[in-house]
């Protein structure tokens, strides 16, 4: 069968010769099944303009936003990106410091480049920028130390309180939560505490409690009494005195029935545990029970 039969045949241009010719052959019963059933089948409605309008709606939807941004306007921004990098790597590399800090029970000391000497009293931690020293002579500190510093430029030590700055001298400086404690032993001291300046000379201290200044007397001997082993207080809150027995000997204090805002003047030892806890109890007039690394003050008069 001639190729071309097939599509002559549907577009019904087959001769009469042709016609004949193509029923004869073997495939037209085939195609003439195929031309029965689809003349049967009958196409959906298409509106053109439905679809046309659906499909620039699709088109709309998928179109990307684009906001312009100006060449100055990024130029902007990655400036801006590299002055940050530059300012923190800048403050990163002039503030590497130093630390050194004490655990409860603990005591350390350190020498600074400058040959000054700092000593920790226990929960202790000084931090300080060994690269910048020479430049500023500068410490932080949360906890107590004492420090003996070397005759130089201004030495300043820095806690979340105030500021101390000396230029040679001896002092020690306590600074706990809710407590403040600044102590001349030698030279002259300045304190600055809520941006108001207090001159300490040799002799004195300059105090704060829970946010309000207090009056103190003159300190005994040339340094803190904590450097000889020993803790001592005048007129002080006992709960400062548990919160010290704590750090000294690294155990729990518990009370019962005790007024903790009693102001407690008296010194314990940091090397006898059980001459520590009577020469708190005695003049505090109150009880204590140990177990283990717990403490149970309680009022004499409180059931066991």
């Amino acid at each position: 069968m001639q190729e071309n039969y097939l599509a002559k045949w549907l577009s019904g241009e087959l001769s009469e010769a042709e016609l004949s010719e193509f029923k004869n052959s073997k495939e037209y019963a085939s195609y003439a099944k195929l031309m029965e059933v689809s003349s049967t089948l009958e196409a959906p409605e298409f509106n053109v303009d439905q679809s046309l309008e659906r499909l620039k709606e699709m088109r709309m939807g998928q179109t990307p936003k684009v906001i312009t941004l100006s060449p100055f306007k990024k130029f902007l921004r990655v400036a801006a990106v590299i002055a940050v990098l530059i300012t923190g790597s800048y403050f990163y590399l002039n503030t590497l410091n130093e630390s050194i800090s004490t655990e409860f029970a603990e005591r350390s000391e350190l020498t600074l480049p400058d040959e000054s000497e700092i000593f920790l009293n226990a929960d202790s931690e000084v931090s300080f920028s060994k690269k910048n020293w020479d430049k500023k002579r500068n410490v932080i500190l949360n906890g107590e130390a004492f420090f003996k510093v070397a005759k130089g430029k201004k030495f300043t030590v820095e806690t979340e309180h105030g500021t101390v700055a000396v230029l040679g001298t001896q002092f020690n400086v306590e600074n706990r939560k809710n407590f403040f404690e600044v102590t001349c032993y030698e030279g002259l001291v300045s304190v600055t505490y809520n941006n108001t300046e207090t001159k300490l000379p040799a002799g004195t201290s300059f105090m704060v409690i829970n946010g309000k200044v207090i009056d103190t007397s003159k300190p005994n001997g040339n340094q803190p009494t904590w450097m000889n082993n020993e803790s001592s207080f005048e007129r002080i809150p006992l709960q400062y005195v548990f919160n010290e027995l704590e750090r000294q000997y690294n155990i729990k204090v518990k009370t019962e029935n005790v007024d903790t805002n009693l102001l407690f003047t008296g010194t314990f030892s940091n090397t006898d545990l059980n001459m520590a806890l009577k020469s708190i109890s005695t003049p505090s007039r109150t009880n204590f029970t140990v177990e283990g690394d717990n403490v149970l003050f309680y009022a004499g008069n409180t059931p066991q």
